[in-house]
């Protein structure tokens, strides 16, 4: 009788969970590059993990896929990338390891604010929001008179991240990117990104305080990346070394930033963790030019959520540092 009992049991509680609905699975979401990934993370906060690609201190310039990258884009959901301005070694990946996952790219996004890439190694100073950098955008107002989404953008700027107002518009992207994957957590993707959008204006804030005192010094970067956060901040960066890290710049070119750097008194010239430290001695050899480091990827950063925070805070400190001393 207990058997039969124990057997009946048994049966019953077999049946109740089979008749309980399957839980869905969290989507997997492959992130191209760390503060992009920063910002997919603080969105998936106690849903799931995103995987990155570009880790450490590699650069997207000059990134070579492996076997467990594209293993990755094979099993993905979701991928987010830049776009292939950034991220051209994605570009061919993207067809054959994940045709049927959603893409996300970030350049085509309603909302963002986008810059045109500065030609030649000298800028005049504040081109950035008023000329060549800022044609047919009204910062301020994120306008997009000018450029239409669906045009080709070889000639923007892709580092949109490092506008705090970009990255309000991804963090909204991605919420809603992950909701339409997964409604059953649909609301805590929300919460996530009202959460972050809260954080990313304190961080705006702070950000425009630590900048200001030195927002009217000159100063040369390694390559043309932090257009978006000069224009944010009112920063004076008056050219850079090199118009793409993974090309030396010529000899011209070079003279042509040391008299820029003499002319305008510029304060400081920034080299970058990925790339050949040596240039940024060469120009300035000469002239009074401090020398700083700015890191617009995150390259010494850990992954994750707070990276993208700690990014920009660096970077300010970085400038602050040089530029007021």
């Amino acid at each position: 009788m207990r058997r039969f009992a124990l057997s009946a049991i048994l049966t019953a509680a077999l049946a109740a969970a089979t008749a309980l609905p399957a839980q869905a699975e969290v989507p997997k979401v492959v992130v191209s590059i760390k503060p992009i990934h920063s910002l997919v993370a603080s969105v998936m906060h106690g849903v799931g993990e995103p995987a990155l690609l570009v880790r450490g201190g590699a650069s997207p310039h000059s990134y070579t896929m492996k076997p467990s990258d594209a293993k990755a884009l094979s099993a993905a959901d979701l991928v987010v990338w830049v776009g292939p301005e950034l991220e051209s070694f994605l570009e061919k990946p993207l067809k054959a390891n994940a045709p049927k996952a959603t893409r996300l790219t970030l350049m085509e996004l309603k909302g963002l604010t986008l810059l045109e890439t500065r030609e030649g190694g000298a800028w005049d100073a504040h081109d950035h929001g008023h000329e060549a950098g800022h044609k047919g955008h009204d910062h301020k107002g994120h306008d997009h008179k000018g450029h239409d989404h669906d045009e080709e953008h070889e000639e923007l700027n892709s580092h949109i991240w490092l506008d705090p107002a970009n990255a309000r518009a991804i963090v909204k992207a991605v919420a809603e990117a992950l909701a339409a994957k997964d409604p059953a957590d649909a609301e805590a993707y929300r919460t996530n990104a009202d959460r972050t959008l809260q954080q990313l204006d304190a961080l705006d804030a702070e950000l425009k305080a630590t900048l200001a005192p030195v927002k009217d010094k000159p100063f040369v970067v390694f390559h043309d990346a932090y257009q978006y956060f000069e224009a944010r901040y009112d920063l004076s960066a008056v050219g850079s070394i090199t118009v793409s890290p993974d090309r030396r710049p010529s000899a011209k070119r070079l003279s042509a930033i040391r008299a820029k750097i003499g002319g305008l008194g510029a304060a400081c010239v920034f080299a970058e963790p990925q790339f050949e430290p040596a240039l940024v001695q060469t120009v300035v050899e000469g002239t009074k030019a401090r020398t700083g480091v700015l890191d617009p990827e995150g390259a010494g950063l850990p992954e994750g959520e707070a990276l993208y925070p700690t990014l920009l805070r660096n970077l300010a400190a970085s400038l602050r540092g040089c530029l007021g001393a």
